[in-house]
């Protein structure tokens, strides 16, 4: 149950980060957690493609993959 927890709080942590970062600040709480954790599963899956690592643990770099894919996911679908 702690392990959930630490993952809806590292996906609420990175997609708010995100939305800082791209000026798309007008997202809920619900939103940021489910930009963070498919920015994680995004950016993991490409960083693994081109050998970098992937979102396995908290780590600083977990966090800048999938805020990187955070920001990608930003990029293509925009939202409000």
């Amino acid at each position: 149950m702690g392990n959930v927890f630490l993952w809806l709080l590292f996906g609420g942590l990175v997609g708010w980060v995100a939305s800082i970062i791209m000026k798309k600040q007008k997202r809920g709480l619900i939103r940021n957690i489910l930009l963070g954790l498919l920015g994680a599963l995004v950016g993991g899956w490409l960083a693994s493609l081109v050998g970098l690592g992937t979102v396995e643990r908290f780590t600083f770099e977990g966090f800048g993959i999938a805020l990187a894919g955070a920001i990608l996911l930003v990029c293509i679908f925009g939202g409000r």
